[in-house]
């Protein structure tokens, strides 16, 4: 068998669950006192670049061989890694980022170790370093940002200390030095864990928010109109918007999460309205799209609902003329797909806010019946008559937008 003689052990994610009770998705093993060579004549398969990791032949878990890491240079990638025989097993856990990440369970007895307090951490509710060795990986502050998404909702908090490694790795631009794409997986995963926006609000509270994302960072402090937001200062107007999203798509809560972007330009002698907002949000959510190295189809769906959102929110005294340019807008008719992200981010913005009221928001059933009304006519008679090209399309526009009309008159 792979596995006999060796010293396996259960580490990390798995563990940690495990002692919060929640459903173990992913399990990630060391190996200790190994080397390369016996691993592969095991029948391991060898998957990792960086490090020595291996899929079981079967299970195609992760068995990872003990390591150290040794800062030798700026950023993600300044380590020198030392995967030897000789590595321990504290020597490994040392190396992670928290606590509550740097226990193991002997997988021959079970028996649970934990050399850095992890498990009484995880009473204490709190995410807290294992070491100085923290601050020489800046990934980690995304991660611990990533980690308060997660189990923010459960009461955990940040430790101060590790607070202040954070501000440390911020003040001495080591973010500068992440790629962009490690950025944006961090993101990614951040918007649909339990609490994303506590995502946001750790990264601000170290100041790494206004240092990665200084469009997101704008929000906070800019004023709305009391009437329709209660809450008052779009930052928090944002925040609770995202959180809206975070049981819909990673493309639609991306939506949403960069849909007011032009809120943070806003001159301040109009404030606190925002006229225009719509309008002059689409570049900022281009320039950060791109510096995110965003996919295009996020993108896409993220100019459009900048662009277009006001427009769902007032579907109701829209003309029909108006509602099947939204349509067109949207790519709807090709893509219909478009028109339920469309409403779910604009439902996410606009329930976004203080007070019951808003709560509600029956704009997105008007928008999905509009929209069935108008993809159900039947282009085949047209065809059948004689219509083809310009002509052709200029009377699908008008049938489409008669069945707009009808549908907005049997609504009254």
């Amino acid at each position: 068998m792979p596995l006999t003689g060796l010293r396996v052990y259960l580490v990390g994610g798995a563990v940690r669950d495990r002692l919060l009770n929640i459903a173990v998705k992913d399990k990630d093993y060391v190996v200790v006192g190994s080397t390369v060579e016996e691993m592969q004549q095991r029948g391991f398969l060898p998957v990792g670049d960086d490090f020595p990791v291996f899929l079981h032949p079967k299970t195609k878990h992760e068995y990872a061989l003990a390591r150290t890491e040794r800062k030798s240079g700026r950023g993600y990638h300044g380590f020198t890694v030392d995967a030897s025989a000789e590595v321990t097993l504290k020597e490994d856990l040392q190396r992670r980022d928290l606590t509550i990440n740097a226990m193991a369970v002997d997988e021959s007895t079970d028996e649970l170790i934990d050399p850095w307090g992890g498990q009484q951490d995880i009473k204490n509710k709190v995410l807290r370093h294992v070491s100085p060795a923290f601050a020489e990986d800046p990934l980690r502050v995304l991660r611990v940002a990533r980690f308060m998404a997660r189990f923010a909702h459960l009461g955990f908090t940040v430790h101060p200390e590790t607070i202040v490694m954070m501000q440390q790795l911020v003040a001495d631009n080591e973010l500068q030095e992440l790629p962009a794409e490690r950025i944006w997986q961090e993101i990614k995963k951040s918007l649909n864990e339990p609490t994303p926006s506590a995502f946001f609000w750790t990264l601000r509270e170290c100041g790494a928010l206004k240092q990665l994302l200084p469009e997101i960072d704008a929000y906070f402090g800019i004023p709305q109109t009391r009437q329709w937001h209660p809450e008052i200062d779009t930052g928090v107007h944002a925040m609770l918007a995202i959180d809206n999203a975070k049981h819909l798509s990673n493309e639609v809560a991306y939506a949403v999460m960069v849909h007011d972007l032009g809120k943070g330009i806003t001159p301040a002698h109009v404030l606190p309205s925002h006229r225009g907002h719509e309008a002059t949000g689409v570049p900022l959510v281009r320039a950060v799209s791109r510096r995110l190295k965003v996919p295009k189809n996020y993108q896409q769906l993220a100019e459009l609902v900048c662009r277009l959102h006001l427009k769902c929110h007032t579907i109701e005294v829209l003309r029909a003329k108006t509602v099947d340019k939204l349509f067109q807008d949207l790519d709807a008719y090709r893509r219909p797909e478009r028109v339920e992200q469309f409403v779910q981010a604009c439902q996410a913005d606009a329930t976004g806010r203080w007070g019951d009221e808003f709560q509600d928001y029956p704009q997105a059933d008007i928008v999905r019946r509009y929209f069935k009304a108008a993809q159900a006519v039947d282009i085949k008679p047209l065809i059948e008559a004689g219509y083809e090209g310009e002509k052709l399309g200029q009377q699908i526009r008008q049938n489409r937008i008669r069945a707009i009309e009808l549908c907005q008159t049997d609504s009254t």
